[in-house]
């Protein structure tokens, strides 16, 4: 039904053809066929993709901790505002954690569009515990604490641009016969331009990379709600540096469907997962605009450590691999170790005073 309405869609448009950003954003958030919005499994073994905070409750529960160290030693407001909960996992571990201890009164809130995860959320703990649901930062007044999101940034819409004999095109998306083809055209969104020379994105000849102009958007919405606190941003993505390398060459953008990687995102529209590499500079350099100073940045599992998520191992003689303490032990070296999830995330710590 997707690819019927997509066809049906770009056909009717002036040119016959639509930029990534607008499939993208069509593919994933349309209100009946978009793949958040539909009422299905997205993550976990019966879903598409996994992340951090799914493998264990261990994400979850360490960054309560890290929190309430900081309400306690930095006077940081005890409000936690997670951006995109997904099932809601880690929000129910981070809550778990904080009511089992004796810490402040908290106020969670989730800020969450997906009508499928808000039920999931709700399900788990909101018969023990008040959890805020609002739908953007709009309904996010004066906000004080810290702004926490996992792989959010990665899941936005992206513009697609290549570099061919010196000159730059956008890569667009038509219909030929029944199918979704890319197509170029001569670069002309000055929008898109604009963001590559501020943030001063280099692009080889014979590459395309990944534009995301509603980066900036998200920090604009977030200045008129965000008043004082922390922001903790983990994703995956490359410097400037690293989008020049050859093997960058083809761009990031992929999709996920039943935990298998497809290079081609015009397959299984709005049936799957869709997903690129953030610009970690461009990030820091547009925080800087709304008065966000970066405090750190470090690879997810130096983070982890430096947050004492080794404090949770416990030493035991229980020969059950089953048992709850073998499986959260197996969970923080999963979480730490090189061969595991972490290496591949890094955690960008932020303030705004």
């Amino acid at each position: 039904m997707m690819r019927k309405f997509l066809i049906d869609y770009i056909n009717e448009k002036p040119l016959k053809m639509i930029s990534y950003d607008e499939y993208i954003n069509l593919v994933l958030y349309h209100p009946r066929f978009g793949y958040y919005m539909k009422e299905c499994e997205k993550i976990g073994r019966s879903g598409d993709f996994i992340t951090s905070s799914n493998i264990s409750n261990i994400m979850g529960r360490t960054f309560a901790k890290w929190f309430a160290s900081l309400v306690k030693e930095r006077s940081i407001t005890p409000h936690f505002c997670e951006i995109g909960a997904g099932n809601g996992r880690f929000a129910q571990a981070f809550l778990q954690e904080w009511y089992a201890s004796d810490y402040p009164k908290l106020t969670y809130t989730i800020i969450e569009k997906s009508p499928y995860h808000i039920q999931l959320q709700k399900e788990k703990f909101e018969k023990e515990w008040n959890v805020q649901h609002v739908d953007d930062f709009a309904n996010l007044k004066d906000f004080q604490g810290m702004l926490f999101s996992n792989e959010l940034f990665d899941a936005l819409p992206v513009h697609v641009v290549t570099k061919q004999q010196g000159s730059l095109f956008e890569v667009m998306i038509a219909a030929d016969n029944g199918k979704l083809i890319e197509t170029v055209c001569p670069l002309s969104n000055q929008k898109i331009s604009l963001f590559i020379r501020e943030h001063n994105v280099m692009i080889p000849e014979g590459h395309r990379i990944e534009i995301p102009l509603h980066m900036e958007k998200i920090f604009s919405e977030m200045e008129k709600s965000f008043t004082k606190g922390m922001i903790v941003t983990i994703d995956y993505g490359y410097t400037n540096e690293e989008w020049q390398e050859p093997i960058r060459k083809d761009g990031s953008l992929r999709g996920y469907y039943q935990h298998k990687l497809i290079r081609n995102v015009l397959e299984y529209p709005g049936e799957m997962d869709i997903t690129s590499h953030i610009h970690w500079d461009a990030l820091v350099n547009i925080s800087k605009k709304f008065g966000i100073r970066t405090i750190e940045k470090k690879r997810q599992d130096e983070f982890l450590l430096s947050i004492g998520i080794l404090d949770q191992l416990e030493s035991h003689q229980d020969p059950n691999p089953f048992s709850e303490v073998n499986k959260r032990n197996r969970a923080i070296r999963s979480l730490i170790m090189p061969s595991g999830i972490s290496p591949s995330f890094d955690v960008l710590v932020q303030i705004k005073a």
